[in-house]
C-alpha cells in the first residue's frame, strides 16, 4: 500500500520509458510520460514479453482468432506464447495488488499491452482492430475501476487531464484512508471534492454525498470501498465543457453576495468565453481563485476543483 508522503505509483509499458525492450531491440520513450510527468510519480515498468522469458530481441508476434480469446503467435514461425503469457499475467497481476498502484499507462497497439484497438488477425491475414492485449486484459479484469491509459490516446489533452486527474484524486483518497479514515474525514473529502466531482458527473457526485450521509449503516471496510468505487466511477466520465461551465457557476453562486455588479459581469463574460472555447479553462479558474482569496469563502478556499493537479503540467492551458 502507497504512505501519503509517497509519490504516487503507476505502472507503464518498460519501452515507454525509453528501455531498449522491445521485439527489435528498440525502445518508444514518451518524453511527456518521463520528463514531466515523472517528476510526481514513481513509475513501475513491466514489459509482458520479457518478464514471461521472452529475448531481446525476438520474433514478432500479433493475435489470431478470436477477440475475446485470441492466441499470441509469432508472425513467421507461429511459435504459440499464449499460455506462456497468461500464466505469467496471472500471477503478475496477483503481485501488482500489493504494490499500491493508482493507474497504468499501456504501449498503445501491442498485443501483450495495447488496452483496446489491437489488430486481431484472422487465418487469411485479413486483421480488425477489435483486441485488448493479453497482459492488458488480465491486468484491467483484476483492477476494473483503476484508472487506465495508452500513450497514444494521452495526447489527446482532455484524455490526458481526466487520467491524471484521476490518479491524484485516487492517491488523495487512499492517503486520507492511511491517516485512519473514519466517518468525520470522509466527509471532509465529499466536501473538499464536491466541484470536483460534479464536474465529471453531478448525479454520482450526489450518490457518493448520500452515501457518506448513511454513513453508520455499513461497515468500515464495505463504506470506504463503495466510496472509492463510485468516485472512480464518476471520475471516469470526462469533465466537458458544459460539466465545467456548470461546476463555474456553482462556485460563482457562493461568491455571490460579495461580487460588485462589474465583477458579477466579468466573471461572466470569462465563463462566457471559456464556453465559446475563446479561452483554456485556466483563465476563469484563475479569475475564481482572486475573487475566493479576496472574499475569503472557505467552503470555496477548499475545493480541490480550484487546483486538482500541480500548475507545472499544464493540464488546463488548452482551449
Amino acid at each position: 500500500m502507497t504512505t501519503p508522503n509517497e509519490k504516487i505509483r503507476l505502472g507503464i509499458s518498460t519501452c515507454l520509458l525509453g528501455e531498449p525492450v522491445r521485439y527489435d531491440g528498440g525502445q518508444k520513450r514518451d518524453d511527456f510520460l518521463v520528463d514531466t510527468l515523472g517528476q510526481y510519480v514513481q513509475w513501475v515498468p513491466i514489459c509482458p514479453e520479457v518478464e514471461c522469458g521472452l529475448p531481446v530481441p525476438r520474433e514478432a508476434m500479433r493475435l489470431v482468432g478470436d477477440a475475446e480469446s485470441p492466441r499470441l503467435l509469432t508472425i513467421r514461425t507461429k511459435i504459440d506464447h499464449t499460455d506462456r503469457m497468461l500464466g505469467w499475467a496471472a500471477r503478475r497481476v496477483g503481485e501488482l495488488e500489493r504494490e499500491g498502484l493508482c493507474g497504468f499507462v499501456f504501449k498503445s497497439k501491442s498485443p501483450s499491452s495495447g488496452m483496446e484497438r489491437v489488430k486481431i488477425y484472422d487465418d487469411a491475414g485479413n486483421s480488425r482492430k477489435v483486441g485488448v492485449g493479453l497482459f492488458a486484459r488480465t491486468f484491467m479484469q483484476r483492477f476494473p475501476l483503476l484508472p487506465v491509459e495508452d500513450e497514444g490516446r494521452l495526447h489527446d489533452p482532455l484524455l490526458r487531464e481526466n487520467f491524471i486527474e484521476r490518479v491524484f484524486c485516487l492517491k488523495r483518497y487512499r492517503d486520507m484512508l492511511a491517516q485512519g479514515g473514519g466517518r468525520r474525514r470522509l466527509v471532509e473529502f465529499q466536501t473538499d471534492h464536491k466541484i470536483l466531482l460534479m464536474s465529471h458527473s453531478a448525479e454520482l457526485m450526489r450518490r457518493m454525498g448520500h452515501l457518506v450521509g448513511r454513513a453508520d449503516q455499513f461497515s468500515p471496510a464495505d463504506l470506504t470501498a463503495e466510496y472509492e468505487r463510485l468516485m472512480l466511477q464518476a471520475l471516469k466520465l470526462t469533465a466537458t465543457v458544459r460539466k465545467h461551465v456548470n461546476a463555474l457557476q456553482h462556485m460563482m453562486g457562493h461568491l455571490r453576495h460579495g461580487l460588485s455588479a462589474d465583477e458579477k459581469q466579468e466573471l461572466l463574460d470569462v465563463i462566457g468565453r471559456y464556453h465559446a472555447g475563446l479561452v483554456p479553462l485556466v483563465v476563469p479558474i484563475t479569475l475564481l481563485q482572486h475573487h475566493v482569496r479576496r472574499h475569503k469563502v472557505e467552503y470555496l478556499s477548499r475545493q480541490v476543483y480550484l487546483n486538482p493537479h500541480p500548475l507545472e503540467l499544464k493540464l488546463r492551458n488548452h482551449a
